[in-house]
């Protein structure tokens, strides 16, 4: 580990501005019906010091040891930011959750984790996710939380109310435990990411060295406080850099969201950035802003117009990252006057390793390395190793899954391909297994979603791909049964409603990022002779991604479940 300074350690943080700016206002959270709450620092540090007394009653009472897991689940809230840190205040160990899992997902890792307790907040949908926790399980709601929550569960107001404040600043070290971030693996099961206190300072200042904040800095939450780039930039750079954030309240509400918070610093996935892009050219034609943007003062006119439609006229550094960001989008976006930095990392090294530099242009790149981080390339297969400071203590409870991921010099295998050219910039070229990332960010497993296709008996091989698209998408070989059915238009009509079926069973015991668009069903056999398969007879997923992926786009566009290909 390298040297920590204590002050820049998270709760070292929350005790320096509730001593230095108690009144400044830093969170404001939309309540529904055009209201809004708003906390100052020293509010902040008021509630957060009473629900950690609460914490340590709870955990006195029910023999809690130090460092006991306490989870949270619940969509990105005021609240959310606050009970991580009464988490850590009273000597526990946080565990987020996706506010959209399965409920199997859910009791999956509250029970990997040993969660002593659970924070219920501001969900959609409770009531599917309510069975994945477990009976007898003390939980937390918000004032945000569904209705039948804050029946079933204290509510935190009235925790607030009736506890007094834990005195005294409780420090928890750099080498401590902070949380468990689970991510999706190869096996479809979430591994637990494990990151101390020291892992997230160091990631700051990396970070801070690269893009500066600072106070006057505004940032809008949206993107899940679970996933590792919201958890570092958002909460972790609040608590540095002293910034204001703006939750974002619904989907709906999201653009008046933005206008009202105004960022100066806005990280996005590429599927929203291309979201933006497109309600642009809905409004004004491609051709028609060309036109008007080479018009000089009524081209910076319009620029200054559509950034401030989009609630980014105030926004300083703009970043993408999660997926890779298409060219083109970067190039369009240029032309409105707004530079989108790429960003590379993952969960196990706190999303820092790479960054484009604002103000060069190193488009096609993730940048070069931040500060302190190291990266070299294996000769053998071309992936991308790299260590830095911020790399995870391990998985939890998973020393050999641990040690597949982390060499012995301690090297931290990323599974992606690479490249890295003479300027130092990062490039990523594929992935040396088979785990994807979909445009929104989030890694997929296929294996576990092949294996349920293959229940079916009209389905002889099948590989689910989707890298960069919104949602997976399912390519199945048709048995030579099935494929001759299909050729009746009646038959047809039958396998196409039993293959709908199938598909509505499988993603019905998915996690919403796995869910498949369509099905794919093609009846051109796969080979040993064609390349599709080996003598073995594996399908040759590149071989497969190969033929087909130029495709994928214009199936998932038809809108169609079920689709008939070659």
């Amino acid at each position: 580990m390298a040297a920590i300074s204590p002050d820049t350690l998270a709760l070292q943080r929350l005790y320096h501005w509730e001593r230095t700016a108690a009144d400044q206002l830093v969170l404001t959270q939309p309540m529904g019906g055009g209201q809004v709450q708003t906390w100052t620092w020293g509010q902040v540090a008021d509630q957060v010091r009473r629900m950690a007394a609460h914490l340590q009653q709870m955990g006195q009472a029910q023999g809690w040891g130090p460092g006991a897991k306490v989870a949270i689940l619940s969509k990105n809230c005021a609240w959310w930011l606050m009970s991580d840190l009464a988490i850590w205040m009273a000597g526990y160990v946080s565990v987020p959750l996706y506010p959209t899992l399965a409920p199997e997902t859910i009791r999956q890792i509250l029970e990997h984790s040993e969660a002593r307790a659970c924070f219920i907040g501001k969900l959609d949908g409770w009531a599917g996710m309510k069975p994945g926790v477990p009976a007898g399980l003390p939980c937390i709601s918000y004032p945000l939380s569904p209705d039948d929550a804050r029946k079933d569960y204290p509510g935190w107001d009235a925790i607030c109310a009736k506890v007094a404040p834990l005195q005294g600043q409780p420090l928890r070290g750099g080498e401590d435990l902070a949380t468990l971030i689970y991510t999706s693996g190869t096996t479809g099961a979430p591994k637990g990411v494990m990151h101390s206190f020291g892992n997230f300072a160091w990631a700051l200042t990396a970070a801070i060295g690269r893009v500066p904040m600072g106070p006057d800095d505004r940032l809008l939450s949206y993107l899940p406080l679970a996933h590792v780039v919201e958890r570092v930039l958002v909460e972790h750079g609040w608590l540095r850099a002293g910034f204001k954030v703006y939750f974002a309240e619904t989907l709906d509400t999201f653009t008046t969201d933005l206008q009202r918070a105004r960022p100066t610093i806005f990280f996005s996935v590429p599927r929203l950035w291309v979201k933006f892009q497109q309600g642009v050219q809905h409004k004004l034609p491609q051709a028609k802003l060309d036109k008007l943007l080479g018009i000089p003062l009524i081209g910076w006119l319009v620029k200054r117009k559509l950034m401030k439609a989009l609630g980014l006229d105030q926004c300083r550094v703009a970043a993408g990252g999660a997926a890779p960001m298409p060219v083109a989008l970067l190039h369009w976006y240029r032309k409105l006057g707004l530079e989108v930095n790429e960003g590379y990392g993952m969960t196990e090294n706190l999303a820092i390793c790479n960054i484009t530099i604002p103000g060069k242009d190193q488009t096609g790149t993730v940048g070069p390395a931040y500060d302190g981080v190291q990266l070299r390339i294996d000769p053998s297969n071309g992936e991308l190793l790299m260590k830095s400071p911020a790399l995870m203590l391990g998985y939890y409870k998973e020393p050999q899954m641990t040690a597949e991921v982390i060499d012995a010099e301690g090297w931290l295998h990323t599974g992606d391909k690479a490249a890295i050219d003479g300027q130092g910039c990062l490039r990523i070229t594929g992935r040396v297994k088979d785990l994807f990332k979909t445009s929104k960010g989030k890694y997929v497993a296929p294996a576990p979603i092949e294996d349920r296709l293959m229940l079916n008996k009209d389905i002889e091989a099948c590989v689910v791909t989707g890298a960069n698209l919104g949602q997976p998408v399912g390519i199945v070989m048709l048995s030579p049964d099935a494929a001759e059915r299909s050729g009746s238009a009646a038959d047809r009509e039958q396998l196409m409603a039993q293959l709908s079926k199938h598909l509505d069973d499988i993603n019905e015991r998915l996690d919403p990022h796995e869910q498949m668009d369509c099905l794919v069903a093609v009846k051109t056999p796969w080979t040993v002779d064609n390349g599709f398969i080996t003598p073995t007879f594996k399908v040759k997923r590149n071989r497969i991604e190969e033929v087909y992926g130029p495709q994928l786009e214009a199936w998932v566009g038809s809108r169609k479940k079920i689709i008939f290909g070659d």
